[in-house]
């Protein structure tokens, strides 16, 4: 009898990653790493045109190159039972009724894109949304964040009406990536829930952004099945079916059972380019304040899900590193400065950081506040700043647990995932220390990977549930970091002052007008230039073509030329 296995992909800000699991050891036997042709696209499209600031988009094809050529290398002339996908959310596209993605008609127009994650610039929509205010907000504070995909919906039906008018879909990328490998709309419940406010007794808001619940679609719960992989990608990967397809699921989610978290009260954290909090519990208390969301049974049946967290985490290390490097190569860059920084005691610098590099998620879900540095002087180096970041970083993280506790949610267990706990001892151990909480990391590869193959695993039946596809498939060990208790006074101290900086309702409203400021003079700027062009040329050539393409494609999808 041949060999059965499971594949899960994970497909994250950068690229995808995949992971084959040989189904009755529950062993890893290879995975691989695809990175995305156009990455994070944020200054200029493929073609050239130049985007706004706070613009952070994706070309779907990426993701379907990515798909192929990881199925391909794990699955080629092998028996796949299932396979699973996670996905970074909220970053959804416009689609005609097909899936057929509208940058690839409109290749030159930035609202035909996917609108990453971090796409900032949809926050003013989200502000407008939370003012008029509905029932549909009750599970989220009251408040979304620009990062959500109603208030993205909102900016492109608002900025682009053509282009809002050609789209008969606007779906997650990871519920369209599912479509594409089986060849049907499988939406699901765990995005829509999160990202799109879904309740399963009204379904989405209807008036929030007009039109928007008709280009969605009713979503199913995770561990169902979408469908099966479609002939075609059969042929192409090489694969040997039938393999089942389940829906997707946000990749911090995804990660739960691969790490030994489907227990109550445990806080799960997903480390990475941003982190991604998701606190589990069998018993629903109202949403604390300052916290982003709550749903029931939408990222692990039999749960209420709590979720939070960091817009930027490695991004600001990263960012640092590489504006100020101690080394040309990269790798060797960020061992110098965690070393160096690994050798300065907690409290002997007198530097202080506020990590809202790209913005706020908990407890003020505002895209247009920012970074800070507090106490330097003509004696501080490079390394007490980025020991500094670290532990703004972690008090972050620590201001979430708060929030959580503050609201009856009392954090039993923290388990730390992803890519900075794997390379850096240092932020977990820190992370311990300013929580005061043992931080466990589990001892297993690919783990986010390994979660999308168990949800695959649950939805082809391989294991009854989420819980045996834990035991079977899941994290066997965790390395513990214990808290240095010598070092707590310290950081409580430390961390006061970083709350009084962080609620000073000044250094909040300072952001926000610098960001304003920058925004308005870009606008103006590009105005200027606008005015320029048509003087020159006697009309507006841009929009002109913008407009007629538009109205062409959109006679091709109703038949008319």
């Amino acid at each position: 009898m041949a060999k059965a296995y499971l594949i899960g992909l994970d497909f994250g800000t950068e690229s995808a990653r995949g992971v084959r699991i040989d189904v009755v050891t529950g062993r890893q036997e290879d995975s691989v790493v695809h990175p995305y042709d156009h990455g994070v696209i944020t200054a200029a499209l493929p073609g050239g045109r130049a985007l706004p600031p706070a613009f952070a988009l994706q070309d779907p094809d990426d993701y379907l190159a990515a798909a192929a050529a990881i199925l391909t290398m794990l699955g080629a002339g092998r028996r796949i039972v299932s396979i699973g996908i996670d996905f970074t959310a909220s970053s959804p596209l416009p689609t005609t009724r097909d899936g057929t993605p509208l940058s690839r008609l409109l290749p030159d127009q930035p609202h035909a894109y996917v609108k990453l994650w971090k796409h900032a610039a949809a926050q003013p929509y989200a502000e407008a949304i939370n003012r008029r205010g509905g029932d549909f907000l009750q599970n989220f504070g009251g408040r979304l964040s620009g990062e959500w995909l109603l208030a993205k919906a909102a900016q492109l039906r608002d900025e682009a009406p053509d282009i809002w008018k050609l789209a008969e879909r606007f779906i997650e990328a990871g519920d369209w990536l599912v479509s594409q490998l089986a060849g049907r709309e499988a939406r699901s419940l765990n995005f829509a829930a999160y990202k799109a406010q879904y309740l399963p007794a009204t379904g989405y808001p209807r008036d929030a952004v007009p039109g928007l619940a008709d280009r969605l679609a009713a979503p199913l719960e995770v561990g169902s099945p979408a469908g099966e992989l479609t002939d075609d990608w059969l042929k192409r990967t090489g694969i040997a079916g039938p393999t089942v397809i389940a829906v997707a699921a946000i990749d911090s989610h995804a990660v739960v059972p691969a790490v030994n978290a489907v227990h109550n009260r445990t806080l799960v954290s997903a480390l990475g380019t941003s982190a991604a909090y998701l606190y589990l519990t069998d018993r629903f208390q109202p949403l604390p304040r300052g916290l982003e969301g709550a749903a029931e049974n939408a990222a692990l049946p039999g749960f209420w899900g709590y979720e939070a967290g960091q817009p930027a985490f490695g991004d600001v290390l990263a960012w640092f590193a590489r504006a100020f490097p101690r080394d040309a190569d990269d790798g060797r860059n960020f061992e110098l400065y965690n070393a160096a920084a690994a050798a300065i005691r907690p409290g002997t610098h007198p530097v202080l950081a506020i990590d809202w590099w790209s913005g706020n998620r908990v407890p003020f879900a505002d895209t247009n506040l920012s970074g800070l540095l507090v106490g330097l002087n003509l004696t501080t180096t490079a390394p007490a700043i980025y020991r500094a970041l670290i532990e703004g970083l972690c008090f972050g993280a620590r201001t979430i647990i708060e929030v959580l506790a503050a609201g009856g949610l009392p954090t039993e267990r923290l388990i730390v995932t992803g890519g900075v706990a794997e390379r850096s001892p240092l932020i977990v151990q820190t992370l311990a220390d300013v929580t005061g909480l043992d931080a466990e990391v589990p001892l297993i590869d690919n783990a986010t990977s390994v979660g999308a193959a168990i949800h695959r695993a649950v939805a082809a039946g391989v294991v009854a549930g989420f819980a045996e596809g834990q035991a079977r498939f899941g994290a066997e060990r965790m390395q513990r970091y214990r808290p240095d208790a010598e070092l707590a006074p310290i950081y409580d101290e430390i961390y006061a002052h970083y709350r009084a900086l962080t609620e000073d309702d000044e250094v909040r409203k300072t952001m926000r007008s610098l960001s304003a400021l920058a925004s308005r003079t870009y606008a103006n700027s590009q105005a200027g230039r606008n005015e320029v062009e048509h003087n020159a040329t006697g009309h507006n050539e841009t929009g002109r073509n913008e407009t007629g393409r538009a109205d062409e494609i959109a006679a091709g999808a109703s038949g008319q030329r």
